[in-house]
């Protein structure tokens, strides 16, 4: 399988307050940036570096910038969550959005909003969405970006089910995943089972 699961004692440790029923929204906030920070960091390990000159107070030495332009692209709405400890460890990324709604019968994404940067076929896209279920909504979201010309595409979420592994590995074989946790399966209502229920609701109060 295509995909890299970050072992961490600290994650292992955040990802049980994100289970953990009895958390209290601002605690499972800042549960979900602290692992959405090594998230970023483990992703930056494949951001290719240019050399640059620079002057220190003592004097002038090589520096580095980054080769390529990236861009986060949240799926609406849990995605959003990643968002800002993305932003702070790569504070010149630039950010567009994907709105996909499940249809709690066929479990399948319907698409509502789509707006991104330009010249997506020379920067690095960064898929967001803290749950991998059916993986429906995130092949739709590598779909539309590689019909807008995307290609160095890679996926990032906190907890992952196999079969959504499966079918992205399936349908885009060539994007990594990133994830904090690969959990059991997925339950008859399509949920990651154990998981932590719904990402969004939790993150945001709307239960």
């Amino acid at each position: 399988m295509n995909i890299k699961i970050i072992d961490s004692p600290l994650i292992k440790r955040d990802i049980t307050y994100l289970r953990d029923k009895e958390t209290r929204e601002y605690q499972f906030r800042l549960a979900l940036r602290r692992i959405a920070y090594c998230l970023a960091i483990e992703i930056s390990n494949t951001f290719p570096l240019v050399e640059r000159e620079v002057e220190s107070p003592l004097e002038i030495t090589t520096g580095y910038k980054l080769k390529q332009q990236i861009v986060l692209v949240p799926v609406l709405r849990a995605g959003l969550s990643l968002v800002n400890s993305f932003i702070e460890m790569i504070p010149d990324a630039k950010v567009g959005h994907i709105g996909l709604q499940r249809d709690e019968k066929t479990l399948e994404p319907i698409d509502y909003y789509y707006k991104a940067p330009k010249n997506l076929n020379i920067s690095k896209v960064i898929i967001l969405d803290p749950m991998l279920a059916t993986g429906g909504s995130a092949v739709a979201a590598a779909q539309f970006l590689k019909n807008r010309g995307a290609i160095d595409i890679i996926m990032a979420c906190l907890i992952a089910a196999p079969e959504g592994v499966k079918r992205m590995n399936i349908e885009h074989p060539e994007i990594p995943i990133y994830t904090a946790q690969l959990d059991r399966e997925l339950n008859a209502n399509g949920f990651i089972l154990p998981g932590l229920g719904d990402a969004g609701d939790r993150t945001f109060g709307t239960l």
